[in-house]
């Protein structure tokens, strides 16, 4: 059942909107044309439409019924097609049958009462189960946190953020912290000097390997004189000139061609030649190459180690607490560079006379120095290290202890929290429980009604029951039969003619209605025929004689009657009308007024706007003329948009049709010309205003100009001695006016 319905931001509602509250099994909501009923009846069949973004339903127990709705658009969805699609009812079904139908529908009733009632009292639990955290968190956070946050701030990281993640982490600590508890005095001591800078840890310092380097610089290769061949002839006077990396150099020259490089003459034979080949042998050139290959695997890794050591110094000073001697590294490194360089000197002059005897600078005692460095930088590293994983322990310590004080401080509380809790939840669950054991009963009994009502539904009794009701009341010319295709119905002639396209507006609305009743009775297929649902019915009387207007809300009487009482499968209904004499007929109850009492609206559109009024079980419209003077009496609602109009009607109904009085003897029994030219003034503005555009009436009306009309028209009535008339439409006790107070009424 619905319980309250919103609409804003859609057709005449604008972005207030209006709020249907305390909606009862039966509702009517009275509106003239273009005040938004039809918004509604379509709101509420099909509430997904992006269209209603900002409207909603709030529904019973959150349990969503099946909503039929009778408005334009079904006539548009089931009459537009040529043809009907089948509606199921239980009308061929024995007396038997329909008993134990009725007594299991009645079984399924109760099991649904009852499971609402279990699912209430689950609610109730979980509010409870809600309202006890809830209590608890706020003390949690109020006389615990914000007490101790200024000291203890450290130890409540990751649950300061909200309540909820304290109180988690006070109770994941009542549970396991098993710590030793120490006395506040020495938790603030200790938190004095833990909770104040934490030391982080330091990498440690790459170490350098320089072995190769020092058995490079051993090398006898750079001591030793590399010559040629000394068997050869021109060894000699070469040994003796010492001038074997010359004639070396020179060799090149002599290969390519045979003039002599010194004396620029024909005289290089190929003897000379060869014996210049014989003098640098393959051991010679051997030697050559290794000279080559050391210098090049030196020069490598004594740069290597250079630029790891550049890093590691710039590394070093970047951080606040570096273990290296940075002083004495900076000058060994710097020492380091210097003796490279001469090295790479000694290295290439090498290399450029092999029978040079070179000795390198070691590096061994420097690159020892600076390993020692490392070393000794590496090991305060570790203590340093070692110390944050002990402070790490320590503050985790401290933490635990803290933790551990709150809770014995806070014991008393939150035992009691955790017992109530444990209580509350193994009866939520005893109930979640018996809530699954009455749906699983509520679903077998449903599908066994089902499985019944398969064997005792048809679409025929519908044929036959819209048949009888429209030759009862008049409608000979036509009947519903068959269609071709199983499970449809076609409107026919006595003829054959198919009929759809030749019915009256009064016709089709009344056979329309009766197919919408079958609905509301049966189901569109077997399964459904049981299905509880909710009615929501749109003007149904459009294009209806009087005769027919009476038969439409006899039939929907008797369906209120029914759901007033709780009975049948329809659960609520809507109806939406602007025809003050069916809202009369429909809503009147007589004598049978059994079961839960209607509630009544009055849905207006004020200027461009609807708005809404609730008038609980007294049912605001008893007829049109009374309507006119609840406009008079609730204009200040209405914004004053139609009192023009409704003062004339109301003085026309009143004066000149019960009365035959026109407005020449209204004037005429005002005594002064003064008096006589203000109801004139009256007359003339609520006929000029009931004859123009609202919007200008809106702008141009103060309240004030209403206010004084309005005491003009009051002055009308005592005049013409039909006071008592005035007050009685107007709800108020008989007043005895004198002359004075009608002046003053009209000076005002």
């Amino acid at each position: 059942m619905i319980e309250s319905i919103s609409l804003k931001n859609v057709a005449s509602f604008d972005s207030t909107g209006i709020q249907i509250d305390n909606l009862k099994r039966v509702n009517f909501i009275y509106g003239s044309n273009g005040c938004g009923k039809t918004t509604i009846s379509n709101f509420l069949l099909n509430p997904t439409d992006p269209k209603f973004q900002n409207c909603f339903a709030t529904w019973k127990n959150g349990t969503e019924l099946k909503t039929l709705v009778y408005n334009k658009e079904f006539r548009v969805r089931n009459f537009d097609k040529g043809k009907l699609e089948g509606v199921f009812t239980l009308g061929e079904a024995t007396k038997e049958q329909k008993r134990i139908i009725t007594e299991k529908n009645e079984q399924l009733k109760q099991f649904k009462i009852e499971g609402e009632r279990i699912r209430i009292s689950l609610t109730q639990q979980e509010e409870k189960l809600s309202f006890l955290e809830t209590d608890f968190k706020e003390f949690a956070w109020t006389k615990i946190y914000k007490k101790y946050q200024s000291i203890f701030k450290d130890a409540f990281v990751g649950s300061m953020k909200s309540g909820d993640l304290f109180k988690t982490r006070l109770l994941l600590e009542f549970t396991n912290n098993k710590g030793k508890l120490k006395t506040i005095d020495e938790l603030k001591e200790k938190a004095s000097t833990i909770f104040v800078e934490t030391p982080q840890n330091l990498n440690f310092i790459s170490q350098i390997n320089f072995d190769r380097i020092i058995e490079i610089e051993k090398d006898s290769i750079w001591k030793r004189i590399i010559v040629g061949k000394a068997d050869v002839d021109i060894a000699k006077l070469i040994q003796r000139l010492n001038i074997s990396d010359w004639v070396n150099q020179g060799r090149t020259y002599v290969q390519e061609s045979n003039i002599c490089p010194f004396c620029q003459q024909h005289t290089i034979t190929d003897k000379f030649k060869n014996q210049l080949e014989s003098f640098f042998d393959e051991t010679y050139l051997m030697d050559i190459e290794s000279l080559k290959i050391l210098k090049q695997e030196y020069s490598s890794l004594i740069q290597t180690v250079i630029n790891e050591l550049n890093s590691t110094e710039l590394t070093q000073k970047e951080l606040k607490n570096s273990k290296l001697n940075l002083d004495k590294f900076a000058s060994l490194l710097k020492t380091l560079i210097s003796q490279n360089t001469t090295n790479n000197e000694y290295l290439n002059n090498k290399l450029k006379e092999p029978s040079r005897s070179v000795e390198l600078i070691s590096q061994k005692e420097l690159l020892t120095q600076i390993f020692e460095l490392i070393s000794t930088a590496n090991n305060e590293i570790k203590q340093h290290n070692d110390i944050v994983l002990d402070y790490s322990n320590q503050r985790n310590d401290l933490i635990n202890a803290i933790w551990k004080y709150l809770i014995d401080e806070f014991k008393g509380e939150i035992e009691k929290f955790s017992t109530t809790k444990k209580g509350l939840e193994a009866g939520h669950n005893s109930i979640e429980a018996q809530l699954k054991n009455k749906l699983k009963d509520y679903s077998n009994l449903n599908s066994e009604i089902k499985e019944l009502s398969k064997n005792v539904t048809s679409i025929q009794p519908t044929i036959n029951e819209i048949n009888r009701l429209l030759k009862s009341y008049g409608f000979n010319s036509f009947e519903i039969v068959p269609a071709e295709e199983d499970g449809f119905y076609k409107i026919q002639r006595e003829n054959g003619e198919i009929a759809e396209s030749t019915l009256s507006e009064g016709e089709i609305t009344f056979i329309t209605f009766l197919y919408f009743l079958q609905h509301a009775k049966g189901g569109s297929t077997e399964d459904n025929v049981n299905e509880e649902r909710i009615l929501v019915i749109d003007d149904p009387i459009s294009s209806l004689d009087s005769n027919v207007l009476f038969v439409v809300s006899t039939l929907i009487k008797e369906i209120l009657k029914e759901v007033k009482s709780d009975k049948g499968n329809i659960k609520q209904v809507i109806l939406l009308t602007h025809n003050v004499y069916f809202h009369k007929e429909v809503s009147y109850e007589g004598l049978n007024r059994k079961g839960e009492k209607p509630q009544f609206w009055i849905l207006r559109k004020n200027y461009k706007f609807s708005k809404i009024q609730h008038y609980n079980d007294q049912n605001p419209i008893q007829s049109s003329y009374e309507l006119l003077w609840r406009d008079i009496k609730e204009w200040e609602k209405n914004s004053g948009i139609t009192i023009q109009n409704t003062m004339r009607r109301i003085l026309e109904n009143f004066f000149s049709i019960l009365g035959n009085k026109r407005d020449d003897y209204l004037i005429g029994k005002f005594q002064t010309q003064e008096e006589r030219e203000i109801c004139r003034s009256l007359l003339s503005w609520v006929n000029e205003g009931s004859h123009t555009f609202s919007d200008d009436l809106y702008i141009e009306t103060p309240d004030g100009m209403i206010v004084k009309y309005l005491n003009v028209f009051k002055a009308i009535f005592k005049h013409t001695k039909n006071i008592g008339h005035y007050n009685m439409m107007m709800g108020i006790s008989d007043e005895i006016e004198t002359e004075q107070e009608v002046e003053i009424a009209l000076a005002n």
